[in-house]
């Protein structure tokens, strides 16, 4: 369990204050980052009426999430489809870092998931402000009676808490069970099973589960 438990840190002194970060996470982040500046590169390269392999992967990609956005947005806030695609893809891509051996999930560090589970969130709300207006959009708080203000703060709120620890649980959970089961076997033929299967089944679906409810969340706050 000293994988979990030794975190590698880079340290920072600024303004008397000390920083710390993450160093394991910020270099796998940069790895994902890499990886995705690299397929956009690719896939954009060489554009043509015949597409090849990477314009084809990239094409099939975007169809896929245009058709989840267009359903789920009207036609004001469709511009957002950037931000949903590039939540599925980093996200993913961070998941699927488990498989190799060496590399780790930066979403096994849960500043990652709350990270985007607080960009969610407020890029949310300036949609439904934007789309609303603010009157329109405050006053939805105090429905449907003032005194629930609070209680619909603290609702609003707990989304970011659920959609984050929903992705750091599973991805953490998946980790520590190929820990515990590697230690009992000695890493023969069934950990490498379960990495597999929690970095290519449960990853991906974590990443679309994520990705669809950050898409839900804007949709509700703009209706």
């Amino acid at each position: 369990m000293q994988e979990l438990t030794n975190i590698p840190h880079w340290y920072l002194t600024l303004g008397g204050f000390r920083l710390e970060f993450n160093s394991e996470t910020l270099i796998m982040s940069w790895v994902v980052m890499a990886v995705l500046i690299a397929f956009g590169v690719m896939s954009t390269r060489k554009m043509g009426f015949l597409p090849g392999p990477w314009q084809t992967l990239g094409e099939v990609m975007v169809s896929a999430f245009r058709g989840l956005v267009d359903d789920a947005l009207d036609e004001d806030n469709r511009h957002y489809f950037p931000l949903i695609i590039t939540v599925f893809l980093f996200i993913w891509l961070s998941n699927m870092l488990g498989v190799i051996p060496g590399l780790s999930e930066p979403t096994k560090d849960l500043n990652t998931p709350l990270a985007y589970g607080i960009l969610g969130f407020f890029i949310a709300h300036y949609a439904g402000i934007k789309s609303k207006g603010i009157k329109a959009y405050l006053n939805e708080y105090i429905q449907p009676m003032f005194f629930m203000a609070p209680l619909n703060i603290i609702g609003e709120l707990s989304k970011v808490v659920s959609i984050s620890f929903r992705l750091y649980g599973n991805i953490m959970g998946g980790s520590i069970i190929i820990l515990v089961v590697s230690d009992l076997v000695y890493g023969l033929v069934l950990p490498p099973a379960l990495n597999a299967f929690f970095g290519l089944f449960v990853g991906t679906i974590q990443a679309f589960v994520f990705t669809m409810l950050t898409l839900v969340y804007i949709s509700v706050q703009t209706k």
